[in-house]
């Protein structure tokens, strides 16, 4: 990324910029509504699919981030994720830098940290190459591959084959044409050396399945794939490939070679984790008969309508594309697991108990990365899809009996805390329907007082410890001091829900945990520090330092971490002044850290380096608050300055500063260019920024009703917030609740240079 300039500008003080916006006229709801149909200028001109850039993010690898993503084509949240296989027996399948395509990869990976589950790969091919995927492999142009969320187009000049996929929830279309009328064949890479394929020539289809996994699944699981060809006069023939890689996904596979013997064909694949015959009524009911032009448009329309969630206006084509991408990165995950089956019950395999189950349910998101702007985003723009996303984790905790911690597609120890606590607190505050909340109340206050496992993927890590000591100690547990504050913060969310719900009692004990956090703030270097059990510190602090008792980060990145608590912060600080003095050291100083525990440089540490951001690593997650505290400490023109220079230097159609994380960097940026931020999920109202357009239409819900947001000024010259007014009246504060926001048909934003 390009360096930041050294310039510094004066800003106004808040009592200066106070008295600005008191000079503000208010402007008649009629008139705000009128303004804000003819101020349109750059009105999108393409499908707002067509902006989204598949490749954003993929130019990544185990030492640099660039957003660890993959071209994933899916419907919204749907259960299978089709990609661009390039290298085999890697978790990072597919690099933008290759020239060559080993096949579409039905994928369920999360992140190449976690691994894949239940994939196989599907390669068309003339003649009789190599069944191994680096010698079937064929050479492409990149710059002629046609690639967006409804479907993806490659040039195979290896075959002179054109072949072209396009999704469904549970399935895809495959459609290919030999371009010198030569047959073509299909290679059905499946990555078990003990799986079968079952044949039948009558009906030309094939069936597969696989227990592939890197963790997270129950005894039995299996992935179930039928493929139908839909004509006669097919062969099939099945081989083994031995292993010629290392690595967690790669132990060798079975290989179909599935010949058409025709030179164009269309073929239908359906998916289930139920059954061979489910994944064949999947099959029948999200294609059937339909053409691959008709399923291709039924995709794209409701990539459209997803998409027009928000519109905005007064963007450059690159800012069209990077935001679109942005929210597009948003919609995929967490990714549908249940199944409408024949008789039209939905039902699902439990990934916490492997039984077959009715209701929803739905996998494969970290509560760590996605807490702090994705679940905050869906209350606002797709409230329906919250309630029943947050239903699927309280069916969770009661198949398996515990909330899970980070569900892939099941149970997963990874990361810390209890943060999905954070989310069913700001969806009760914000009165999201769709879930139990009593039956999400009480498993949420089952971790938080009673002993889990967490290293099967439940309950807090040391939480007897914590109960009694009111923080978990680093001689006990790795990570301490961010188990610790993870968990104050995690009480107060429950507490939130408790007094939405009428427990009283539970409301006080949870709120008074959670304010323990000024046990681990050392007044001396007014730094978070881990504490072991007979309350001595944790000995020699170096503040440079990454990891234990912090996590991916140093003191730096965790000093901020009581986001339900931020004025008491300040003043632990010394006052808003100390508070804010510290916050520029922060983003102003070098970007230096030290490997401490971790014993080398990992990834996170380049990418904060690469950028002279100081410590705002925002090429992580604990870091995304933190320019919003300049607000609470009074300086909301810094909080302006610095989100502004992340959105325009750190983001774009082509890349990230860090992993994605399945919808946490994008909805950071969805949410900050509009001028909007949770700074505390679980308080109900957003922190009112400055927007990066000149307009914008928000749609809280597929049906839901239309706020309008209005800049005063350009945006592009003129980054700050002189004053705000809802529906005509001046609005004073940083904040605006989410009930007043839901209700508002226009804020407009006067901006200043």
């Amino acid at each position: 990324m390009d360096p930041m300039t050294a310039t510094r500008r004066q800003f106004l003080k808040s009592s200066g910029a106070l008295a600005a916006a008191a000079a503000v006229p208010t402007v008649p709801v009629e008139d705000a509504i009128a303004q804000t149909h003819a101020d349109r200028s750059l009105t999108p001109m393409l499908p707002l699919s067509d902006y989204v850039n598949m490749l954003q993010g993929t130019n990544s690898n185990p030492q640099f981030s660039r957003g660890n993503t993959l071209p994933i084509v899916a419907e919204p949240f749907g259960m299978v994720h089709w990609t661009l296989e390039s290298r085999s027996g890697s978790p990072w399948m597919f690099s933008p830098e290759d020239q060559r395509l080993q096949g579409f990869r039905c994928t369920h990976q999360l992140s190449p940290w976690l691994g894949d589950y239940g994939w196989s790969t599907i390669m068309p091919v003339t003649g009789e190459p190599d069944l191994r995927a680096s010698a079937r492999a064929s050479s492409y142009r990149p710059s002629e591959l046609a690639a967006h969320p409804y479907g993806i187009k490659a040039n195979l000049l290896r075959y002179s084959i054109d072949a072209e996929l396009t999704p469904t929830c549970r399935g895809a279309l495959l459609r290919v044409v030999s371009r010198l009328d030569e047959p073509v064949s299909l290679i059905i890479d499946v990555p078990e050396p003990g799986a079968e394929f079952t044949w039948d020539g009558d009906k030309g289809v094939l069936m597969w399945k696989t227990s592939a996994n890197a963790g997270g699944t129950f005894d039995g699981f299996a992935t179930y794939y039928v493929l139908r060809v839909g004509f006669a006069g097919l062969s099939f023939e099945q081989r083994t490939v031995k292993a010629t890689a290392t690595g967690r996904n790669n132990a060798g596979s079975t290989v179909g070679l599935l010949h058409l013997h025709a030179t164009k064909a269309q073929v239908a694949i359906g998916q289930s984790f139920l059954s061979f015959e489910q994944a064949s009524f999947n099959l029948e009911t999200e294609i059937g008969s339909s053409s691959f032009d008709a399923v291709q448009a039924k995709t794209k329309a409701m990539w459209d309508e997803h998409l027009a969630a928000v519109k905005i206006h007064g963007a450059t084509e690159t800012q069209m594309q990077t935001f679109y991408s942005c929210l597009f990165r948003t919609l995929l995950f967490p990714r549908t697991w249940h199944e409408v089956d024949a008789r039209g019950k939905t039902v699902h395999r439990s990934p916490y108990t492997g039984k077959l189950t009715s209701g929803v349910m739905y996998a494969d998101h970290g509560y760590w990365d996605v807490y702090r702007a994705w679940y905050p985003m869906m209350t606002l723009l797709y409230p329906e899809r919250l309630g029943e996303i947050l239903q699927s984790w309280v069916n969770a905790g009661t198949e398996g009996g515990w909330m899970p911690q980070f569900p892939c597609p099941g149970y997963r120890a990874c990361m810390t805390g209890s943060l999905i606590d954070s989310l069913f607190a700001d969806a009760v505050v914000k009165d999201i329907a769709g879930f139990d909340r009593e039956a999400a109340y009480q498993l949420l206050k089952k971790h938080a007082t009673q002993p889990g496992d967490p290293a099967k993927g439940y309950g807090r890590r040391g939480q007897e410890a914590y109960t009694k000591l009111g923080f978990v100690p680093n001689d006990q547990v790795e990570q301490s001091c961010v188990e610790s504050l993870d968990a104050h913060y995690g009480d107060f969310c429950i507490a939130q829900i408790a007094t939405k719900l009428g427990h009283a009692d539970d409301a006080g004990m949870f709120a008074k945990r959670s304010r323990d956090w000024r046990l681990l703030f050392d007044r001396d270097t007014k730094f978070f520090r881990g504490k072991n059990s007979d309350g001595s510190w944790v000995p020699n602090f170096r503040e440079y330092q990454w990891g234990s008792p912090y996590v991916e980060g140093c003191a730096w990145q965790h000093r901020w971490s009581v986001p339900h608590e931020p004025e008491a912060m300040m003043e632990a600080f010394g006052g808003k002044e100390a508070f804010v003095a510290e916050l520029v050291k922060c983003v102003e100083q070098e970007p230096r850290f030290e490997v401490g525990v971790y014993h080398q440089e990992i990834h996170e540490m380049s990418e904060m380096a690469a950028v002279r951001f100081g410590q705002y690593a925002h090429s992580n997650q604990p870091s995304h608050h933190i320019l919003y505290m300049f607000t609470v400490g009074g300086r909301p023109d810094l909080t302006q300055k610095w989100v502004r220079k992340v959105l325009t230097e750190l983001y774009s159609p082509q890349d990230f500063c860090g992993d994605e994380d399945t919808g946490a960097m994008a909805a950071w940026y969805v949410l900050s260019s509009l001028g909007l931020y949770s700074l505390c999920p679980g308080k109900p109202q957003w922190l009112l920024g400055s927007p990066l357009w000149k307009s914008a239409e928000v749609r809280m819900g597929l049906k839901g009703t239309t706020v309008n947001l209005e800049s005063i000024g350009n945006p592009a010259t003129k980054p700050y917030r002189a004053s705000i007014s809802v529906d005509g009246v001046l609005h004073s504060g940083d904040f605006v609740q989410h009930a007043d926001l839901t209700r508002a048909r226009v804020l407009r934003f006067t901006l200043k240079a």
